[in-house]
């Protein structure tokens, strides 16, 4: 294999800001901080916005906006009326 043509795969921990979440692994992503995980080893840390543990649907908090179905609405708005 050619040298320096691969990125860095390491052990990265992404930690989400909005909740107290983080999980262990392996990733290309580059980053300046790092963290020490369960296991007392110290890795690099990545910190995303959001992740499952606080995505709303995937905590069930996701809201319905749409009342009224879609498909009834263009039905009504573009329905052909009978001679």
């Amino acid at each position: 294999m050619k040298k320096d043509i691969h990125p860095n795969y390491r052990q990265v921990v992404f930690k989400d800001a909005a909740a107290d979440f983080a999980v262990l692994t392996r990733s290309t992503v580059e980053t300046s901080e790092t963290t020490t995980w369960e296991d007392g080893k110290e890795y690099p840390l990545y910190s995303v916005d959001i992740s499952s543990a606080s995505h709303p649907f995937y905590t069930g908090t996701q809201k319905v906006l749409d009342t009224e179905g879609r498909v009834e609405r263009f039905k009504k708005k573009y329905a052909r009326k009978k001679k």
